[in-house]
């Protein structure tokens, strides 16, 4: 059910079993797998159903490093930022998992075989209608899924599964309506989490609305649930017993943020006609009942032997190449500009006509070919100099704003323009196209060019409390009872969207809780 806590009279108690801080995709997840169990949910949510400025401006935050935006990047209110997701979906490969020698603070203290039991059940809950990632013959359609044959052993062509995008919030609202043992106070925003004495368990919940009235929550277990940014915000703020936060002894919290960044235009393909291109690389493709796209990634062995990071490009037509330059109407481009345009044509005319020459293939009606536009995601490299910290600045709550300073590395943007010329190698190399690469090498970004809003590794998770903020299972070094979910535990970044990991996390943890709980004796603290 659901409780708007602007109606909850100050100083009340809530006692519950589980307290989950966070109604976005993993808090609406664990939720729903407690539902119609014994165990009592108190579902705690900032925001109400509809979007509310104030709540909203409760993101605002200090910026330092690469220039970003905070309160545009998430959404506070029930459903968190699933209400603004583009869907796309597949999980982390295998190596994504592993300690790379030439990633520094790389490595998961699980494996991908630990989340594949988890993958099809976040499928389900993303309404994707298949786990078909890499099998182009596994697709039953009326023609072939044939990828492109692109030369040599460095490119391979990978699928996304589409979410409609699922609205949590819409799509799973009834589920927590008609729960008797879930409750999910609305309009409620933490104000911290308050430990014992020695720090060592959650003892109560501060809550309070911006409205002004106040409640206290006293849970068995807490799953810190509000994303990728303020999972380690509260963590920080919760340091009236602990005073450098809850999990943060060893000076772990906030840091390691980590994006990817999106390049929108680092290169141009250029192809003799567009129809050797597969649908299915281009737009949504309906395929069975799902929807996919197909997109090139990088071979493991070519990463490992180059130490490069991972990339995800895809791409789209942009535009007909005709032998004879047809100036674009355009009456405020400058006299550099148009010369600019023109000469860009001539470049791209001159490399088709060498294509066709070398083909064997006639232009049709001073066609030469096609421009394709190249869009890419790059993995980024954990760097603990890129942080969440506290500002002076104070909310609506009277709490310390965020400070992100998000840091990039040189290798960053080296691996990804040295793997756009691995893809125009394997490109030129199956000889009906040319790349035109337009994202240069540099030592540093310090503007932002497109970025995922995929906030990741503010918590992140190791075997080692010096090395992260929570174990494998999730749970805060040195606290029995506190666990965290979401992109924030993951300790390198991968290159595809977080999404479906961060569910399957969430369906993993809430088996974990569920075996805790049952093995917890009546009246005992878990």
């Amino acid at each position: 059910m659901f409780v708007d806590g602007r109606q909850v009279p100050e100083g009340t108690i809530i006692e519950t079993d589980l307290a989950i801080i966070g109604g976005g995709a993993a808090g609406i997840t664990i939720a729903r797998e407690f539902a119609g169990t014994g165990v009592r949910v108190a579902l705690i949510e900032s925001g109400g159903f509809d979007f509310d400025a104030d709540t909203q401006a409760l993101y605002e935050g200090e910026i330092g490093g690469v220039d970003y935006t905070l309160d545009g990047s998430r959404l506070r209110y029930f459903g968190g930022s699933t209400n603004h997701w583009g869907g796309w979906c597949r999980p982390l490969e295998k190596e994504d998992f592993e300690k790379r020698d030439w990633v520094p603070h790389s490595g998961w203290p699980i494996t991908r075989d630990d989340l594949d039991p988890y993958y099809p059940r976040a499928a389900e809950i993303c309404q994707l209608h298949s786990t078909n990632f890499d099998d182009p013959e596994g697709w039953k359609t009326d023609k072939p899924v044939e990828p492109l044959p692109l030369a040599g052993d460095e490119v391979m062509t990978r699928f996304f599964i589409y979410s409609p995008p699922t609205r949590f919030g819409e799509v799973y609202r009834p589920d927590i309506k008609k729960a008797e043992n879930v409750t999910c106070y609305l309009n409620s925003n933490v104000l911290e989490i308050v430990p014992t004495e020695n720090a060592a368990e959650v003892d109560h919940l501060r809550v309070a609305t911006l409205q002004g009235n106040g409640f206290t929550v006293k849970p068995k277990t807490v799953v810190l649930a509000t994303g990728g940014i303020e999972n380690a915000r509260m963590l920080l703020l919760s340091n009236s017993v602990a005073t450098a936060g809850l999990g943060n002894q060893n000076d772990m919290v906030g840091r390691y943020f980590m994006e990817h960044p999106h390049i929108p235009y680092p290169a141009d393909i250029l192809i003799t006609d567009e129809k050797l291109v597969p649908a299915f690389y281009r737009t949504y493709t309906p395929v069975e009942k799902a929807v996919m796209r197909g997109c090139f990634m990088f071979t493991p062995e070519y990463l490992a032997r180059t130490g490069r990071l991972g990339t995800v490009m895809t791409f789209y037509p942009r535009e007909e190449v005709k032998a004879a330059y047809t100036p674009p109407k355009d009456g405020d481009a400058t006299p550099e500009k148009k010369a600019e345009r023109e000469a860009a044509h001539k470049l791209d005319a001159g490399i088709l006509q060498a294509v066709r020459s070398s083909t064997a293939l006639p232009a049709k009606n001073d066609a030469l070919g096609w421009r394709f536009g190249i869009g890419c995601a790059s993995e980024q490299q954990p760097n603990p100099d890129s942080r969440i910290t506290l500002s002076e600045e104070k909310d609506a709550l009277g709490l310390n704003r965020t400070k992100l300073t998000w840091r990039l590395k040189g290798t960053d943007a080296t691996s990804l323009h040295q793997n756009v010329r691995a893809l125009a190698r394997a490109w030129g190399g199956w000889g009906e196209g040319r790349i035109r690469i337009m994202f240069q090498d540099r030592e540093e970004w310090t503007e932002a060019e497109g970025w995922g809003n995929h906030h990741m590794g503010s918590t992140r998770m190791a075997a080692d409390a010096k090395q992260g903020v929570c174990d494998a299972d999730c749970r805060v070094h040195g606290m029995s009872n506190l666990y965290i979910a979401g992109s924030s535990v993951y300790p390198t970044t991968g290159t595809v969207n977080p999404t479906l990991t961060l569910v399957a996390l969430a369906v993993r943890m809430a088996d974990h809780l569920k075996t805790r709980f049952a093995n917890t004796q009546p009246g005992e603290t878990l």
